[in-house]
């Protein structure tokens, strides 16, 4: 049960930071006419702080003198999900033909799946 709990306070998480990403994306994207794959990279890294932050005082109710050590964890994880979000985007919408939004939200649910694992498992232990 409080696996449950866990993801779905990270999915909660997720959604904010989602709205910060997508917010992010298309103001860089859309207003200031900066390459998609900057902008997402922009919005991406917005939200993964912003959620570390959340996820650690809510999510996984950690922090004390190892916030550091997750932080640096949290960052390794989240780039690697930033290339699998990019990934994700390129094979969606340029592969595949899909709207760039619509890509990025599918590129998010995919990276939905690492991101949660490699914390709850690997990182906020």
């Amino acid at each position: 049960m409080d696996l449950i709990i866990k993801m779905a306070k990270f999915g909660i998480v997720g959604f904010i930071g989602m709205l910060i990403d997508f917010f992010i994306t298309w103001l860089f994207k859309e207003k200031f006419k900066i390459n998609k794959y900057i902008a997402n990279s922009l919005g991406f890294s917005c939200a993964v702080i912003n959620n570390f932050y959340l996820n650690l005082k809510w999510t996984f109710n950690t922090g004390g003198s190892n916030t550091n050590v997750f932080f640096i964890k949290f960052i390794i994880i989240s780039i690697v999900g930033l290339g699998l979000n990019n990934m994700f985007v390129y094979l969606f919408h340029d592969r595949l033909k899909q709207n760039f939004y619509v890509s990025k939200a599918l590129a998010v649910v995919c990276v939905f799946v690492w991101n949660f694992t490699t914390n709850n498992f690997f990182n906020f232990q």
